[in-house]
């Protein structure tokens, strides 16, 4: 198969998957917001838990897609190195963003690690490998960084205390954190973006990266090859959660497991409907995926700029909007804050649409 050929399933695979990160960013209220789409409290897995990784997973996957014929050289690397501190540096802007001259926060309160951050270090690190090792010595690199995590989460103890996978001084990823980003974190007890968890973040783009060898090898049966695959990691991943709790804050080996079995699923079901029964569907989300990066930074940045700007004195744009707009006697508030979400999402796959007629596709 012509690598350069393109797998529909892929770029629907990855406009849902912003699509939905960009839905869940922006409930109209974190008040009133249902279930399914926040975070899990701490242990555990919510619909809304399998956002993030899945975008890792497909990482992964265009890697595959994008080196697989390519050499180890110092121009490839200046590229996968240019490309990643790109995604760190708007990272690093979104966070350290204000209003206020000279329009970034004061250095004490700048938070270090991040989404765009930790997208830009794991797929320079997995690309990296993935032009230097083949597919057996990078199943063995996964086993190293999931066992190993499991290791070090588990046995190492922290300032003399029994380690704990709770948010806890003594939770090593926490107190690991503590010591390299002082006080630059997301809360004072934990980062979902930490230092120590982008191990196994590695792990879930190195699971794409098999995914994408499925994807451009030989076999005719790829839907029913993603579908086992997916299954198969679903019940280690449940599995291992007995022991070594699924958990995203900590991005633990289970939730490795666990979600990128899911996206193997999710992907089987697309890439049948899409590349073997040749069904389309899903085209607005295609348009998003081809500018995804630049998509998921504006979302993120605009959305700062409404809570960030005020109007009729101390209401944020984004209240105002909300309230105004959306707020109604006869809607419930959950539905009301779902129906803002969906709003946003509305206007991203509008301009994703636009972007993809135009011919322009930003490159980060």
């Amino acid at each position: 198969m012509d690598v350069n050929k393109r797998i529909v399933a892929v770029d629907i695979f990855r406009g849902m998957t912003i699509s939905l990160m960009v839905l869940v960013n922006t409930p109209g209220t974190w008040s009133s917001v249902y279930s399914p789409f926040l975070h899990a409290q701490w242990h555990g897995y919510t619909p809304t838990d399998l956002v993030f990784p899945f975008f890792l997973f497909i990482v992964g996957t265009s890697i595959v897609f994008a080196y697989k014929n390519k050499k180890p050289s110092l121009k490839t690397y200046k590229k996968i190195g240019v490309r990643a501190l790109k995604l760190i540096i708007l990272g690093l802007f979104l966070g350290a963003f204000t209003l206020s001259f000279p329009f970034f926060k004061d250095f004490e309160n700048i938070r270090f690690p991040g989404v765009l951050q930790r997208i830009g270090v794991v797929f320079f690190i997995t690309s990296a490998l993935f032009l230097n090792l083949n597919w057996k010595k990078l199943i063995f690199v996964v086993l190293v960084l999931l066992f190993g995590y499991w290791a070090l989460m588990t046995l190492i103890p922290v300032d003399g205390q029994p380690s704990t996978l709770t948010r806890a001084p003594n939770n090593l990823a926490n107190w690991l954190d503590v010591q390299l980003f002082g006080s630059h974190n997301y809360k004072p007890d934990y980062d979902p973006e930490g230092f120590l968890s982008t191990l196994p973040a590695i792990a879930s783009a190195l699971l794409g990266v098999f995914t994408g060898e499925i994807l451009v090898g030989k076999q005719k049966n790829k839907t029913a090859l993603l579908f086992g695959l997916g299954g198969c990691l679903l019940i280690v991943g449940h599995l291992w959660d007995i022991v070594f709790p699924i958990n995203k804050a900590l991005w633990t080996s289970s939730f490795v497991l666990v979600t990128a079995g899911w996206a193997n699923v999710v992907l089987a079901i697309i890439h049948y409907l899409s590349d073997d029964r040749k069904i389309i569907f899903g085209s607005i989300f295609k348009y998003v995926g081809s500018n995804a990066i630049t998509i998921y930074f504006l979302s993120s940045f605009i959305s700062k700029l409404f809570y960030l700007i005020k109007v009729e004195g101390e209401i944020s744009v984004h209240e105002w909007l909300f309230h105004t707009v959306y707020v109604q006697d006869f809607i419930p508030l959950q539905f009301s804050s779902l129906l803002y979400g969906l709003s946003v999402v509305g206007f991203y796959c509008f301009l994703g649409y636009f972007l993809y007629k135009k011919g322009i596709f930003i490159k980060v």
